[in-house]
């Protein structure tokens, strides 16, 4: 599967594997995932293709509207988290 619109990054599905901070599990992200909860602890890790989506005007096309609207309510909560 491959996305359009993307004029930056490599619109090829990739798989990120991650570190745990909570307990050292090895967490697989997919590039089109928003968030993975560790299958060990719960801990949730998110996406950093968050951080384009909120400034690229390519976005919608590029994720698709459902990815898009998921990222951005993420986006979102880290915000008024943070």
């Amino acid at each position: 599967m491959t996305y359009t619109g993307c004029q930056s990054k490599s619109k090829e599905i990739t798989l990120t594997e991650r570190v745990c901070p909570k307990c050292g599990n090895i967490i697989e992200l997919f590039s089109v995932d928003t968030e993975v909860a560790c299958d060990k602890c719960g801990f949730v890790a998110y996406n950093d293709t968050l951080s384009c989506v909120q400034w690229c005007k390519y976005a919608k096309q590029c994720v698709g509207e459902e990815m898009y609207e998921a990222m951005m309510a993420i986006a979102k909560r880290q915000k008024e988290a943070g």
